[in-house]
Parts: structure tokens; sequence; C-alpha cells
């Protein structure tokens, strides 16, 4: 289906359902968001696109009351609204789904999906909270179990219950900030049909999103936005990925991604080497081998275990058969802190849940696992620890280059790049990045992209994990495929196609690694 098909402009009767006039926002000494205007029309999708911290992100927050305005007007159904929060949001029909996940781990899919709206008594739910989550769910078709506690689900599981809570609460507009970052193809679909069902219905989506291609499919109208400023609001139709690229950036992005480094001789020895890994967290019996310079690829579908081997190589979870071997020396009972000794980096696929202390400095965070590196007969030198996160910030292009900022402050991409950093200062030989573009928009994927062909240029050894295939088929010079715990098959992505991958991974066949 073309993007002139999926899109429409909505008719100019109905007047907006919100109305923004001049908002802005600062943080410290950042203007997030500066001067924007824009209405959303009942039953459109309206998509906020830009690079990350031009602001859309801060807007789509601004307008569901998660952050308050520093100046400008917000008109919510034809009224003026003055004190502006989520709850008073919530009651003029406005949810958000945050691109940081807010569930109460130790509650079930259930009670976070109705939390604060439950249906009680003395306590207790009253049975028609049981159909109320049937025809929720009926609508979604995620298939969710209701009883299972969130902290047990994946990431884009709890997505997906994020976006059943919006559901819950019968929103007339829904601002989605990436609501796609951790749904598979097949997933993003699905979503992509909800969206569709709830414009139908005359609700508004406001759908902040990095994947152009998704927003030219689903939206009415896209705003792009730069540096905090609106740049320009039309219909979907009349907008290219490339157009949009552009508007963003301002200038132009011919090259997707950069030209790969030759392959690395398969008599090389390698950086890493493991061996029937299994762990009790889903890891049954895989197998790799990495070597200095090669970039090499899982590929797999959601809950295959790609991130679990992940952990298990880096000792987040514990193994209970196989071994690890790196730079040629065995890493017995690998643990997080022995694999950061021995030279061995992570960038896990939650940044807060797992990478990042929200309330520290971009410098804290960056320098958190190094600190003996910077020590001065037990002393931490303050300076040489700002003269190494400082070089290493303007390296990863981080924007505002304020390393002493909370990191809570910057945009989703700027974490990311931080997240990435922590990894990057103890020169390691070899590199875990699960997801490492998650949440980051073109250009600053391009940069990523760029980073890691310079770590293998400098002989890095690099294991990529992206549910974004295109990701591991154009910069990897091998992938393992990986299903139900095990690696099944390995390819060269150069000399296959995406298509051919997944018949195998949704294939039967047990075919081993070699």
């Amino acid at each position: 289906m073309t993007t002139t098909e999926t899109s429409r402009t909505p008719s100019a009767g109905p007047p907006p359902v919100v109305t923004a006039r001049g908002l802005s926002k600062w943080f410290g000494g950042t203007h997030a968001v500066d001067g924007v205007s824009l209405d959303l029309l009942p039953g459109e999708v309206h998509a906020l696109v830009g690079e990350n911290g031009a602001g859309k992100s801060t807007l789509g927050k601004l307008i569901a009351g998660v952050h308050q305005r520093d100046g400008g007007d917000l008109v919510v159904d034809g009224a003026a609204i003055g004190r502006w929060d989520p709850a008073r949001a919530g009651r003029h029909g406005i949810a958000m789904i945050a691109q940081e996940l807010a569930l109460v781990p130790e509650l079930t899919v259930a009670q976070n999906v109705f939390l604060g709206r439950e249906r009680s008594r003395a306590g207790v739910l009253r049975p028609g909270t049981a159909a109320e989550f049937e025809r929720i769910d009926a609508m979604a078709r995620f298939g969710l179990p209701p009883h299972r506690k969130v902290r047990d689900l994946g990431i884009a599981d709890q997505q997906k219950v994020e976006i059943m809570r919006s559901l819950a609460r019968d929103a007339k507009v829904v601002v989605m900030d990436e609501p796609t970052s951790s749904l598979t193809a097949h997933e993003t679909e699905k979503l992509h049909e909800l969206i569709r069902t709830l414009r139908a219905q005359g609700r508004t989506v406001v759908y902040v999103s990095h994947f152009l291609d998704a927003v030219l499919g689903i939206a009415d109208r896209v705003t792009i936005m730069r540096d905090g400023r609106l740049m320009r609001t039309g219909p979907a139709a009349r907008e290219t990925k490339a157009s949009l690229i552009e508007g963003m950036l301002g200038r132009s992005l011919a090259v997707t991604f950069p030209e790969r480094s030759a392959p690395v001789p398969p008599a090389t020895p390698p950086v890493l080497d493991a061996k029937g890994l299994a762990t009790a967290e889903g890891v049954v019996d895989a197998s790799l081998t990495v070597r200095p310079g090669e970039v090499v690829g899982l590929i797999g579908l959601v809950g295959s275990g790609r991130s679990e081997i992940a952990r298990a190589l880096y000792g987040a979870d514990r193994l209970t058969a196989g071994t690890v071997t790196l730079r040629g020396k065995p890493l017995t009972r690998p643990r997080p802190w022995r694999s950061i000794a021995a030279g061995l980096a992570m960038v896990p696929e939650d940044r807060h849940g797992q990478g990042l202390l929200l309330m520290r400095s971009i410098r804290e965070n960056i320098a958190l696992t190094h600190s003996r590196r910077f020590a001065v007969a037990g002393v931490i030198s303050r300076r040489r620890e700002r003269a190494a996160v400082g070089e290493l910030a303007a390296r990863l292009q981080l924007r505002p280059a304020r390393i002493e900022a909370e990191i809570r402050g910057f945009s989703g991409g700027n974490q990311q790049k931080a997240l990435i950093g922590k990894s990057l200062l103890g020169d390691p030989a070899f590199v875990i990045l699960d997801e490492p573009t998650r949440g980051v928009d073109v250009g600053a994927k391009y940069a990523i992209y760029e980073l890691i062909t310079a770590l293998a240029a400098q002989g890095v050894g690099v294991l990529l994990i992206s549910s974004e295939h295109e990701e591991v088929m154009s910069l990897s010079h091998r992938a393992y495929l990986v299903r139900e715990g095990r690696t099944i098959d390995e390819v060269v992505p150069a000399e296959t196609t995406i298509d051919r991958i997944l018949t195998t991974l949704f294939g039967t066949d047990q075919k081993a690694a070699p």
C-alpha cells in the first residue's frame, strides 16, 4: 500500500481537540521547546519527528501534562488550560505512553493496566474488571497474560502493557512516544491497526517516532521539529522519507550505513569464544566466536533469547553450563565486574533499568565503572575524570555537551550515547551492543553506526543485537541465528537475504551453529 493510500488529511470541519500557541519549555540553559504552535484535530494521527533533542518528546509531555510549560497557551476542547498535570490531562481525556516505561514491576499485567482506575470493593477487584481486560485485549490483540507479573515480561511486552493502560482510560487523545521501539514488524503492524481503529472512533493519536517509514504509513499529518522549534506541519501524503530527513537535519542524508570493513581472516584467533552456554533465564545451547575487528550479529525474533545470550556472556545471568574464553583466557564464573576487568563491556537494551542513574550527571554515569582509572593514591581526580569524559562526549557528539548536567534532562538518544560511552571508557577488547539505536533518531543512528565500524577498525570485537534486522545485515561481517535460546545457524549477511533468514527463524529445523 502506498503512502498516499494510507494517509489522509482530516476535513476542515471539526474544531481542534487541542490547540498549542507559543509553547515553551526550558531545562536549565536548554530551550527544549521554543514557541511551538499547532492544532491536534479529532480523528487524526499526528506524527512528531525530529532528531534527538529536537523537542518532540518534550512537546508531547507538555500536551499530556507530564511537563509544566514555561510559556505559551494550551487550549483543550475550546477551554484555556491553566495548571496542567497528568491527572488533570487524564480527566480531559488525554493520556501518554512514554518512552520511559512507568510500570510497577511487582504488580500483574491487569493491575498495571487498571492502576489508578480499579473497580474494587474492600480492596478486591470486582468481576467486571476481568471482562474489561478481555475487551481491551481483544482491541489491542496483544494476548498478554493478565495475571503475570510485569517484572517477568520483556521490554516489548512491557511496552504493550503501557499501550493497554492508555486504552483502559478511554482517552480521546493518546500521545505515543516511540511506541514501536521494542516491537517486531508483526507487532508494529498490529499496533498500527489499533491506531487506525482509534482514528476511526474519532480519537486523536500523537505519534512520536524515529521510524520514518512507519510515520509515512500511518500518519495523516506530520510536524517536523529541529532544535526545539517547529519547522513545518503538513499532510503526510506530501512528504517522503528524504524530505523528512532534510527537514529534521537541515541537510540530506544520502548514506544509510557506513561501508563495512573487509572480513577478518577465519584463521585469526578469536577475541571471544563461547561454547554450549546455558542459563536458568532461557539460554539452552548457544555457541559463538568473535574475532578482533569483527562485527558479529545475533538475529532472532523477540523472545528468541538474544539478550539472554548477551547477559550470559557478560555475567549478568549465571551460567549453568558452557564456557567463555576472552582473549585466550577462560572467563571463570563470569560476573559483570570480572568481565569489565577482563576487557568485556556491554550496552544493555534497557538503558533506564539496567544502565543509567538518572539523578546523576553525565560525567558520573560514564565514569561510574572506571573509578580506579582516575584514582591517585586512592583519591579520584575529578580533573582527569572530566577530561576523559569530556573527550568521549565530544567523540559521541553528545548534545548539549554539559557533562555535569543530570542525565535525566537529556533526550533519549543522548542518554543512549552516554550509555555507550560508559562502556567504551575502559577501552574494551570486546563490546556487546544490545539494541544500541533503540529510540535514536536517524542522524544519531548514523553516528552510532560510524562508531561501531570505527571500533571494528581499531581491532575491537563487537557483538551486535538489534530488532532492526537491516542494522545487523548491513553492519555485521557474520551473524548467528537464534531461536528458543539456541544458536541454530551462522550466516554471512552480505551473501544472503533477510527473507531467507526469517524463513529459517520461523521454521522448525534445528540446525546447530558451526
